[in-house]
């Protein structure tokens, strides 16, 4: 799916190529599917329609967001973090398992995240009440702040990506969206179960 965006410079670009014509209302994944129709006729590239344009969306909109994380002193790992307690209510505390799960890194990266945070004063490490060999992680005062300020401001940076849809086609879209990794995720649960058993 991505293959179509390695090598472009050195591909003659679409607005090259005899009998485009004019094409102003299309995007980047519309030009690469149309080289493809060319090199590879036979192959169908719609996969590339959706997935592809998910990755060039993420990749256009990651900047922004990591920009406005880093207006606050965080990177986008260190605002996970934080935002993860800030949701999770009070007293937003979690244990080192419930946040690497929910985050989906490693026990080693969440360490070094920690760390990082609560050097900052943003988090504190404090031992469960119900056991003393256990460490909770904990968001402190500041964090619970931080994490809501970045949190507020990134989603009113974010809204202003959406402004070429109206109120119903935004709906219409997370609804697709919503399905299609739905989907993708009870699939992936499904291979999971059937390699444990």
């Amino acid at each position: 799916m991505m293959n179509g965006t390695e090598g472009d410079r050195d591909r003659p670009r679409d607005e090259d190529r005899p009998g485009d014509g004019d094409r102003s209302g299309d995007d980047h994944v519309d030009r690469l599917r149309r080289q493809w129709a060319v090199e590879l006729p036979d192959l169908d590239t719609e996969p590339m329609a959706i997935l592809g344009r998910a990755f060039r969306l993420s990749n256009l909109v990651r900047p922004s967001i990591e920009a406005t994380f880093a207006d606050f002193g965080l990177d986008r790992g260190e605002f996970d973090v934080i935002a993860t307690l800030r949701r999770s209510g009070a007293p937003y505390r979690l244990t080192p398992t419930e946040m690497y799960s929910a985050l989906m890194i490693s026990s080693g990266g969440l360490t070094h995240r920690l760390d990082r945070l609560e050097k900052a004063g943003l988090i504190r490490r404090e031992k469960s009440p119900r056991d003393g060999r256990s460490v909770l992680v904990a968001l402190s005062e500041a964090g619970a702040a931080l994490a809501e300020k970045a949190f507020r401001t990134d989603m009113a940076s974010e809204s202003s990506f959406l402004q070429a849809l109206d109120g119903r086609e935004r709906e219409a879209l997370a609804a697709l969206l919503r399905k299609l990794i739905a989907g993708i995720e009870n699939d992936q649960a499904r291979a999971e179960d059937e390699n444990a058993g």
